[in-house]
């Protein structure tokens, strides 16, 4: 996108922002929203294939839908017959869906041997008013622009309201800590918070040793967006830099906050909940009241008692940049990640996933309702599976119709080195729950560091902080090895593998944070490339 390009976007930001600051939603309109858009599911979903594929001749879904030789009028007979789930699981059969690969645009859908290249712009919706970009993270891969509207905001609003509700957190004070600009999370939550009335106090970026500075255009919007708001008698909060070692800022607030109010809600990513909490903790502060609205990455079991540990509670949300957020979570769950689709703006099926190892997985596949998403999607595959139920659980948003939950969401990505596989969420364990267990810390003290040697061989990093203190540093390597083992038989083959073959080192040193913040438990180090 040309600069000027840049300047006529940011201008219908500006002029965009006037009018959405007027609106308010109350959780009684909020709710009969939810209830509206879930009667009108079908309908929406059959608006989206008309227009977005049927009505759109670059629509990458069109050559799917020709060799499965459906036509509009055919996937109206099937929703009105079967219903919308059916209709999609009936489309997957037929090949009309994309794989992670091919919706990042890294490889073209091939089928029935026909090749069709495409790129991640094709899966774009080239209807929206776009106001202003995003940049996804890059977590497995380069980071991708996204274009966002205004009114999609505003859509998501709703599910807000009714989630902060349902976790008795509503119009309690808040605080954003989340990346800078391209990272939009924060300026997406401080948009829909401004729908409820109730605009977090404080709005923190996190700035890390070495950050680069933004483009100027991203530095503009988030001066332009707050400057407008002020301007409108909103008082949006200016961003404020904070570093990961600098996490007592917010315990601190928190701690002042919960002397005058019952509740306060932090909105941040998971590993930076965690970072508070271990400052308060260290600073002997009592986090009780306070609710973190957590996002970005798994809330595993570990991570939960740590949260619950320092009295704290979390709202979990689901989702990716790109999509908004798909889950949010259960008030009454089974466990620690459990979420509620979000199914007034989502289709979901699973198709089973065959993994290298032999395991066979629930793949998610999205399709999206809306007409303001910023991606079209129709059986989109995400890298994600999950356990999905479908059940009554007597919590406020499953009274909304919300009665999908998912569970134990993990990435089915693997990891391979040095000749062997592993499953991340088996490592994830062993890093997160058995190495603190057996020898201190916490699940952010350790992680796996994959990069080349000047031999080209991969080596594996087995990462401990040196907050931990260890003696032996073979044992810690047998410990792990010694854990993996316990998984699947291929993995006691596996762990012999990277012993004999001294694949797995051990580094001290503090594990990597993303610019994001985003703590990964798998990190492959990125080489420059020519």
């Amino acid at each position: 996108m040309s600069l000027l390009d840049d300047l006529k976007m940011y201008l219908r930001f500006a002029s965009g922002l006037r009018e959405y600051a007027r609106h308010r939603l109350t959780p009684e309109q909020a709710r009969e929203t939810i209830r509206r858009r879930m009667a009108q599911r079908e309908a929406n979903f059959l608006r989206f294939v008309e227009r977005g594929i049927f009505g759109y001749a670059k629509s990458p879904y069109r050559p799917l839908m020709k060799l499965a030789g459906c036509e509009f009028a055919d996937i109206r007979e099937m929703v009105k017959s079967r219903g919308l789930e059916k209709t999609l699981s009936g489309l997957r059969r037929a090949g009309v869906y994309v794989s992670y690969e091919e919706f990042k645009g890294r490889t073209p859908m091939v089928r029935q041997g026909k090749t069709y290249p495409v790129t991640a712009r094709d899966f774009e919706n080239p209807f929206l008013k776009v106001h202003y970009q995003g940049e996804t993270g890059g977590t497995t891969g380069v980071g991708r622009r996204v274009p966002l509207e205004l009114d999609h905001q505003a859509e998501h609003a709703p599910q807000l309201i009714m989630a902060l509700q349902a976790h008795g957190c509503l119009g309690a004070p808040s605080a954003v800590w989340r990346g800078p600009i391209p990272d939009a999370t924060g300026m997406n939550y401080m948009l829909r918070a401004i729908r409820h009335g109730h605009l977090p106090q404080k709005w923190f970026i996190t700035h890390l040793t070495g950050d680069s500075k933004p483009r100027l255009s991203y530095r503009l919007a988030a001066h332009c967006f707050v400057n407008i708001m002020r301007m409108l008698s909103v008082p949006v909060p200016r961003p404020r830099p904070l570093r990961l070692s600098q996490a007592d800022v917010l315990a601190r607030w928190a701690e002042k906050t919960l002397e005058t109010h019952v509740a306060c809600c932090i909105q941040t990513t998971v590993s930076r909940a965690l970072w508070i909490c271990d400052a308060a903790q260290r600073a002997g502060m009592d986090l009780g009241g306070t609710v973190f609205f957590v996002s970005g990455e798994p809330i595993t079991r570990a991570k939960a008692r740590v949260i619950q540990h320092a009295g704290a509670r979390y709202i979990n949300a689901y989702g990716m940049f790109e999509l908004g957020q798909m889950g949010l979570s259960c008030a009454n769950p089974q466990c620690s990640d459990e979420v509620h689709l979000i199914s007034d703006c989502f289709g979901l099926i699973t198709h089973p996933r065959t993994l290298p190892q032999g395991e066979t997985v629930n793949a998610l596949n999205f399709t999206s309702l809306l007409p303001t998403a910023p991606l079209l999607m129709l059986n989109a595959e995400i890298d994600d599976h999950a356990v999905v139920e479908d059940r009554s659980c007597g919590c406020p948003l499953g009274d909304l119709g919300y009665t999908l939950h998912l569970s134990q969401i993990s990435s089915y990505t693997k990891l391979v080195s040095g000749g062997a596989s592993f499953m991340g969420r088996d490592v994830v364990r062993v890093l997160e729950q058995v190495l603190p267990e057996k020898l201190g810390g916490g699940p952010l003290d350790y992680q796996l560091l994959e990069e080349e040697d000047q031999a080209g061989f991969t080596r594996v990093h087995l990462v401990v902080s040196p907050r931990v203190k260890i003696e032996d540093e073979n044992m810690v390597k047998s410990l792990f090895l010694q854990s993996l083992k316990e998984g699947p038989d291929s993995y006691s083959w596996a762990s012999s593998l990277w012993n004999e073959g001294q694949v797995l080192q051990i580094r001290r040193m503090e594990p990597f944070t993303t610019s994001r913040g985003k703590h990964l438990s798998l990190w492959r180090r990125k080489e420059p490339r020519c």
